[in-house]
């Protein structure tokens, strides 16, 4: 007899409330080189609204119902196949089965092993939950395009937001100076978390402030990335990820000899790791700011979509 577990699926694509939690959801089973993961919480994030909304990534992969998310935090509870990496009882965390439907609102997911890091151990699951998908972006745009380190000056855009805050503690520990924009009442935020500068965008315009800018990480867009041009010094990259740039934009890169990318998070394990050891060292914490239960994925997603959300946003399924 099929075991079952309590997983969020949804029928059809739309709205939050198409979100329901459901009894008796058929538990997955570990295949080659995957474990079987009792969930702990799991982290929410945009990509989890747009593609609830027939959107993102992978709208429409497999048939509907399905269950989104691709942040967890959890333990082995049971390994396939040729799986060496981890034993049962192990902590784990990461962004899992990314861009494919994730699976990860819900008791238990199966995830190729090395999707998955050792969780790190100040953090609690709540906590390890809402650093994958934007810390390894983060990461991504800072060392893998930016190749950010010491003497680079970066600038991030929404140094508050889910992934600005660990965006701007990621260029600091690299040893950047680092630039920020933010709101009023979240301007002191960015300073404690390493933010040289922090530009209050409903008082100043930053691009008559910040200059020599070697990497801008836009979490933002819209007319930010054509402003954020003009702090840039030759050969730097604006890494724009909510959409690609406009090409307007992308022109006028190319006119200044700039680069103008976009990018998309790849669930990379070494790069989990490199995060993992800032996590440990100290050098790098997440903010979450609202945690809910898992039958409240509806509000969670809510919460993203209108703003309400500060820091991350996390479902706590035990």
């Amino acid at each position: 007899m099929t075991e079952t577990m309590r997983a969020v699926r949804q029928h059809s694509y739309g709205a939050p409330e198409v979100l329901r939690l459901e009894e008796n959801v058929p538990r997955p089973e570990p295949m080659w080189t995957e474990v079987l993961v009792r969930v702990h919480a799991a982290g929410v994030n945009p990509v989890d609204c747009k593609t609830r909304d027939g959107g993102g990534i992978s709208p429409s992969q497999g048939p509907l119902p399905i269950t989104i998310g691709w942040d967890v935090s959890g333990t082995v509870v049971e390994i396939g196949g040729g799986v060496t990496r981890f034993a049962v009882g192990d902590e784990v965390y990461g962004m899992i089965n990314f861009p494919r439907i994730g699976g990860g609102y819900a008791e238990y997911v199966t995830v190729d092993s090395r999707q998955l890091s050792p969780k790190p151990e100040s953090l609690t699951h709540v906590e390890a939950a809402g650093v994958p998908l934007v810390s390894l972006t983060a990461w991504q745009s800072l060392v893998s395009v930016g190749n950010t380190g010491p003497g680079t000056r970066v600038l991030v855009h929404g140094a508050a937001g889910g992934l600005g805050h660990l965006a701007v503690q990621i260029a600091r520990a690299r040893g950047a100076y680092v630039c920020g924009t933010a709101s009023t009442d979240q301007v002191e935020l960015v300073r404690s978390l390493g933010a040289d500068e922090v530009f209050d965008y409903t008082k100043v315009r930053f691009e008559e402030h910040a200059h020599d800018i070697d990497v801008v990480v836009d979490t933002v867009a819209g007319e930010n990335g054509l402003r954020s041009l003009k702090t840039m010094r030759t050969g730097g990259v604006l890494v724009s990820l909510p959409v690609p740039p406009d090409e307007a934009t992308a022109a006028e890169a190319a006119r200044l000899g700039l680069r103008a990318v976009s990018l998309t998070v790849e669930g990379d394990r070494k790069d989990l790791e490199d995060i993992t050891a800032l996590i440990n060292a100290g050098a790098l914490k997440p903010i979450i700011g609202n945690v809910l239960p898992l039958e409240r994925a509806d509000k969670a997603h809510e919460l993203i979509e209108t703003g309400q959300a500060k820091g991350k946003v996390v479902l706590q399924v035990i």
